[in-house]
């Protein structure tokens, strides 16, 4: 029988806010619902009291996820807590993480108090917390540096006012495994009341050490491991869902732990989060990258040939990776489009089989073949487009040439109406970006813009990604065709749809304050 290790994924809080783009509500709920199906058990949906645009994503989120616990997080503010209550309490269970400094370093220098006053200060937040919910998580920020006495008086002071969860974070990726492992195995030697709560840990990488601190932790009782897919997340990152996943399972007969993670959602998973969030995944990354599986060396071939675990510790299918490359044509009925879907790893109602096939039909024409990747691609892109889009692109047309500027011209619906305008740029894709610009009711500036290919070969499709700048907010765009400049034109699309969004949610806001002031009159 083996122990049950706590999957607390913080990709949504502590990954987000280390974009260079905020992500959208609508690609908030897609990565919200992909952790659900992967099985984590504890979702940190984001800081409500942050902004209205938190706030919103975390109580949506908390409305549609149904089988893991959402968490907000919150400083050890009543405010805070407050706000976290009211986004979450449209569920039926729900999770309050509070959270404080407890070294010497944030204590005297960040705080400027004393710690019997932060201590004072964690034991009021956990109570105010229980007002709400019975799950109540609290994080000694920086407990790594916190000296070993303060650190177990505050855990026995948090578990004593009533927290549920008691998480000890290296918040600066600071420790070594064996003193990281020390630091728990003390608290459960000195703490009285430590069987009283779940003992998290929350590692970054600063030094690389995210996963061993993790794991280092979980071997010397640790009973949830906070982490992020792709260990994004602030500076060098936190700790890999996915590679803290694949340890537990790979080595369960020594470790004595398991997880609820379906791992075969692994591979997916990962993807839907680095393209959502423009983060690519490093080729050599642990499990997830693109040589996790790829074998060069005439010598490991050679095993490979004669028994695949003389240097497979676990195969590619264990994560959701599929070895079959089957190429379709436009020949390919409908049936085999949702075989392959099936093959791959999604059911019927994560697609909309009518739509991928008359895509699917489209591309074939274009590249002769459609290989997995591509039907991935088309999946994702479609994804990307929300019913209530205000921008539509109706048309497109640039041309350049070897002169000193290219022309541009967009027919673009916005709304009810059509606008369609026409500009020159110092390029086929500045043109066209200026001549969409002048078509919108946004002033916004394209900061980061990089091109690329999905699949294999010349006949891979083009791949557009940009950052957009509007009023000191980042917006990421993804945009997907065969055509590089089609493909750029959808990604600012996608983001001013976004900007629009952004815009709606915060005069919302503005018309609820208005009403709240005018029955106070």
């Amino acid at each position: 029988m083996t122990d049950k290790v706590i999957i607390f994924d913080t990709t949504l809080r502590d990954g987000e806010q280390a974009l260079t783009a905020s992500l959208s509500f609508h690609e908030k709920i897609q990565i919200a619902l992909a952790l659900e199906r992967l099985g984590v058990d504890i979702i940190e949906a984001g800081f409500p009291v942050s902004s209205p645009g938190d706030f919103h994503s975390v109580q949506e989120i908390a409305k549609t996820v149904k089988n893991a616990t959402v968490c907000g997080l919150s400083r050890a503010v009543e405010a805070d807590i407050k706000a976290c209550a009211d986004a979450l309490k449209v569920a039926d269970h729900f999770r309050i993480h509070t959270f404080i400094s407890t070294s010497d370093v944030h204590v005297q220098q960040k705080l400027r108090k004393e710690f019997s006053d932060v201590e004072a200060m964690a034991v009021h937040a956990v109570k105010y917390a229980r007002q709400f919910t019975d799950d109540v998580e609290f994080s000694c920020e920086d407990a790594g540096r916190t000296p070993i006495d303060n650190l177990c008086r505050m855990v026995e002071s948090a578990i004593k006012a009533g927290a549920s969860t008691v998480n000890i974070p290296d918040t600066v990726g600071y420790t070594l495994p064996d003193e990281f492992g020390g630091i728990i195995t003390q608290l459960f030697n000195r703490v009285p009341n430590i069987d009283q709560a779940i003992i998290s840990v929350h590692c970054h990488n600063d030094l690389g050490m995210a996963v061993a601190n993790s794991m280092a932790a979980v071997q010397a009782g640790a009973r949830q491991v906070e982490c992020t897919v792709n260990g994004i997340g602030e500076r060098a990152g936190n700790c890999s869902l996915e590679e803290i996943a694949m340890i537990m399972k790979t080595r369960e007969q020594y470790l004595n732990v398991s997880t609820g993670i379906k791992h075969q959602e692994i591979a997916r998973t990962s993807k839907l989060v680095s393209q959502l969030c423009n983060m690519p995944v490093q080729p050599n990354k642990a499990i997830v990258g693109a040589n996790a599986f790829s074998h060069s060396s005439g010598i490991h071939q050679d095993g490979m040939l004669k028994a695949s675990n003389t240097y497979e510790i676990m195969t590619p299918e264990s994560v959701g990776i599929s070895k079959t490359k089957l190429n379709l044509t436009s020949r390919s009925g409908r049936h085999v489009i949702k075989h392959r879907m099936e093959s791959l790893g999604y059911q019927e109602n994560d697609y909309d089989l009518n739509y991928l096939y008359e895509k699917f039909l489209k591309l074939a024409d274009k590249k002769g073949q459609v290989f997995d990747d591509d039907l991935e691609a088309i999946l994702f892109d479609s994804q990307q487009k929300v019913a209530d889009d205000f921008y539509q692109l109706r048309y497109c047309s640039v041309q350049s040439g070897s002169g000193d500027f290219a022309t541009a011209s967009v027919k673009l619906a916005t709304g009810d109406q059509e606008q369609v305008t026409s500009a020159t740029g110092n390029g086929p894709v500045d043109a066209l970006f200026q001549a969409i610009k002048q078509a919108v009711d946004i002033e916004f500036d394209v900061s980061d813009y990089s091109i690329s290919n999905k699949g294999e070969g010349e006949d891979g499709l083009g791949v557009a990604n940009l950052v957009v700048s509007w009023q000191e907010r980042k917006f990421h765009g993804y945009g997907l065709e065969t055509d590089i400049i089609q493909a750029s034109a959808n990604a600012l699309i996608h983001t001013l749809n976004s900007i629009h969004r952004a815009q709606r949610v915060a005069q919302l806001k503005r018309d609820a304050q208005i009403q709240q002031t005018s029955k106070h009159i």
